[in-house]
């Protein structure tokens, strides 16, 4: 078992690694089996959203600048009111179609450029407020004609740790995909260390949940739910945990250097359709929080459908030097984006790929 935070006299988080070359690690392609991964998918799907998707950061809600979207590829503009309360809506002008989102915020009110109709968030002129709902991290809106869904008051906002003792950073991208194959990504734990041997190292998958949970059934993705666990060292374990998700619970050291790795134990849960959550539970940075939001954004220009990632990295430690950090939260946010974009163009890539096989017919499986 992984001694969490052991190395260097149990000071620091540090533990020295032998070098081992990247190919002799040892495989997974047994235990990352298709139907497990294709079950865990639908199982997500099948999860409510309440017609919520995120559509940008908290911090990206510059006083007088609005913030606009494309969520399902619909317009939408979020600004903040004469009241400072959050509000959004279409982002066409119901006058004669400019992009609200290019207009300017003048005492809480948004004003078109063209003609100077101004809006102050309340149902005017043809134009109709949507739910907005701002959680801290993320920004989202509720759509109840895309979604299709019994709409909730709020979205599904996993646990956070303690802002005043965390720093979240958030990362946005884009990839030529579905929302299903960005989820079906951070669902294959198993490629971690194969795939991003420049940030992981040693990562054991050491319970995930069965094929098939009490009351699944086989969905329209296709993936197979025939048969329990066939063995490959996931085990039947893993399946519930504070959310009431089934979890996939995996031992794996993040690269600190050349030979120095930090060894954590996390849980991945999926506890909406677009959603997936990664929280370390033992080793340095206990409680931290990675949450990845997919959010269509329709098709693109060449008829292939685009989605946007929003990855928030909620940042914690119970180290007294921590408080320092926290105290450098400015210069730490683009070094946390920085790495959450070298592991997603990795990631991306993979979505996309997915993809592609699904929309050609030649994914396997």
């Amino acid at each position: 078992m992984t001694r969490y935070g052991s190395g260097l006299g149990g000071r620091l988080p540090l533990r020295w690694r032998p070098a081992r070359a990247w190919e002799q690690q040892r495989p997974t392609w047994r235990e990352a089996r298709p139907g497990l991964i294709a079950a865990a998918l639908r199982r997500a799907r099948a999860r409510p959203a309440g017609n919520w998707f995120v559509v940008g950061a908290h911090r990206e809600l510059a006083a007088g600048r609005p913030l606009g979207a494309r969520p399902a590829g619909r317009e939408v503009v979020v600004w903040r009111n004469p009241d400072g309360r959050l509000v959004a809506g279409p982002g066409v002008c119901p006058h004669l179609g400019a992009p609200l989102a290019e207009s300017p915020v003048c005492r809480g009110r948004l004003v078109c450029r063209w003609h100077g109709l101004a809006l102050d968030g309340r149902a005017f002129a043809g134009w109709q407020p949507l739910p907005v709902h701002d959680d801290g991290a993320l920004v989202w809106v509720r759509l109840d004609d895309v979604g299709g869904e019994e709409p909730l008051a709020a979205p599904v906002v996993p646990q956070r740790p303690d802002p005043s003792a965390s720093v979240c950073a958030v990362y946005r991208g884009t990839g030529v995909c579905d929302p299903e194959d960005v989820v079906a990504n951070r669902l294959d734990p198993w490629h971690g260390a194969w795939f991003h041997p420049y940030s992981f190292v040693d990562l054991t998958v050491v319970a995930a949940p069965p094929e098939r949970l009490p009351g699944d059934g086989a969905g329209a993705d296709g993936g197979d739910s025939r048969g329990t666990d066939r063995g490959g060292g996931t085990g039947g374990a893993g399946a519930g945990d504070e959310e009431g998700e089934d979890c996939f619970v995996v031992d794996v050291s993040f690269r600190a250097g050349k030979r120095l790795v930090v060894p954590v134990r996390a849980r991945f849960t999926a506890p909406g359709p677009r959603t997936v959550v990664m929280r370390i539970t033992h080793g340095e940075g206990r409680g931290s929080v990675v949450e990845t939001h997919a959010t269509p954004l329709g098709p693109g220009a060449d008829g292939r459908p685009r989605t946007a990632v929003f990855e928030a990295v909620v940042a914690t430690s119970d180290r007294p030097g921590f408080a320092v950090a926290r105290g450098a939260a400015p210069l730490l946010r683009p070094l946390m984006r920085a790495t959450a974009a070298r592991l997603w163009r990795d990631d991306l890539a993979y979505a996309e790929r997915r993809s592609r096989l699904r929309a050609t017919g030649t994914f396997p499986g």
